[in-house]
């Protein structure tokens, strides 16, 4: 019997998973099997691969398409299927850890209830984290279960790198910058002596680009700034999430426009971003593909904004040593990251674009000034990590 570690990543339509071995060195510890429930919501179907990235699981999960529904097809695809596996914990990515959790806790009913509160700051993300661990919770009341929060990483940031310009009684009620993908980052920060040796603890911008999109400047690999703030809607252009937006257009929705406040929250979560420019796809491939003039505006305010964003970083670590590339876009479209590299290369950015076609993961030229690089994240082993053991 293998003893392992369930971490779980849960959105609205899916459950991403993978499980760990929970004994033996950091370094030995490999996923044993990762995958995806889809569908949830509308036909759901539970995909795994094993350790070689093997399909070992391709099925579809009976019954009301839940996240109840869904771990629990998962639970007993790992007690039937799994060679024996045993779990010991479960770790949980939850967007928003508020002014409270700046670490990895171990989940009990009343932080949860904490967290609960947290919904309106991340109303995308954290009602579905958190019906992952109610379902998980029902499911296997004895399984101890963590929380790690993408908020965490950014709380090394000074508290004027956090302050918005509001009345004090606000900002001591908890509205400041809290920044988001802080796994993501994490992850980027633990391995990047590997590539970048000294120069890792230098400055560095990453920018984490997918569906969700965002960029942090690290000094000593520790967050200094980051584009995202309140909420995941600040900063870039994402998917479907429009960015940074002038509050006064708020204002003119609400009272020229009639819009109610669940109206807007639709429309900046779910209608904007690459998707309402585009009027096409949210999908960066789709957009590079196509040549309706509109899927190319929406890439060029994409790009646009990365760079302006990028020289906002720059300035507030006083120079810039390396640029990382991660995320889905990131790490997988050599379009996006050499336009943005065209367009920011006024920073001494040279890139060498047969080792970014190849997808290599040094991708600038021995001559360039700073350093660029095409990273994988791996959030899903930081979650592990900080699961074992449960705190």
């Amino acid at each position: 019997m293998t003893a392992a570690i369930l971490v779980l990543n849960s959105g609205s339509s899916s459950i991403k998973f993978a499980l760990y071995p929970a004994e033996g060195t950091e370094g030995e510890r490999s996923a044993l099997y990762h995958g995806e429930i889809s569908g949830i919501g509308d036909a759901a179907r539970l995909n795994a691969r094993n350790a070689k990235d093997e399909a070992v699981a391709d099925t579809t999960v009976s019954g009301p398409a839940t996240h109840h529904v869904a771990l629990s097809a998962l639970l007993t695809w790992i007690a039937e299927h799994s060679g024996g596996i045993k779990l010991t914990a479960a770790g949980h990515r939850v967007v928003h850890g508020g002014t409270e959790f700046t670490g990895p806790v171990r989940l009990t009913p009343a932080i949860i209830d904490k967290l609960t509160q947290l919904n309106p700051l991340a109303p995308s993300h954290q009602p579905h984290n958190l019906a992952a661990i109610a379902a998980l919770t029902k499911l296997h009341a004895t399984l101890p279960q963590v929380a790690c929060f993408d908020t965490s990483f950014h709380t090394t940031q000074t508290a004027l790198a956090r302050a918005y310009a509001l009345p004090r009684a606000l900002s001591e009620k908890g509205i400041k910058r809290y920044g988001f993908h802080g796994l993501s980052y994490e992850y980027i920060a633990s391995v990047l002596p590997h590539h970048l040796g000294a120069k890792a603890d230098g400055k560095v911008v990453v920018a984490h680009l997918g569906h969700g999109a965002s960029l942090c400047a690290m000094l000593g690999r520790r967050s200094v700034a980051t584009t995202m703030g309140f909420s995941a809607l600040d900063g870039l252009v994402m998917g479907r999430r429009c960015g940074a937006l002038d509050p006064g257009v708020i204002l003119y929705l609400l009272d020229e426009q009639g819009m109610s406040s669940k109206q807007i929250s639709h429309l900046l979560y779910q209608e904007s971003g690459l998707f309402g420019v585009s009027g096409i796809s949210d999908d960066m491939r789709e957009l590079l593909t196509s040549s309706d003039p509109h899927a190319a505006e929406a890439v060029d305010l994409f790009v646009y904004r990365i760079v302006r964003e990028l020289g906002s970083l720059v300035a507030a670590l006083g120079g810039l040593d390396a640029l990382v590339f991660t995320g889905g876009i990131g790490e997988h479209s050599s379009e996006i990251r050499a336009q943005v590299c065209r367009q920011a290369a006024w920073l001494g950015l040279t890139l060498d674009e047969a080792a970014n076609d190849a997808g290599h993961p040094i991708i600038s030229k021995d001559s360039s000034a700073v350093s660029l690089l095409a990273l994988p994240t791996d959030e899903e082993y930081v979650i592990a990590r900080h699961t074992w053991p449960a705190p």
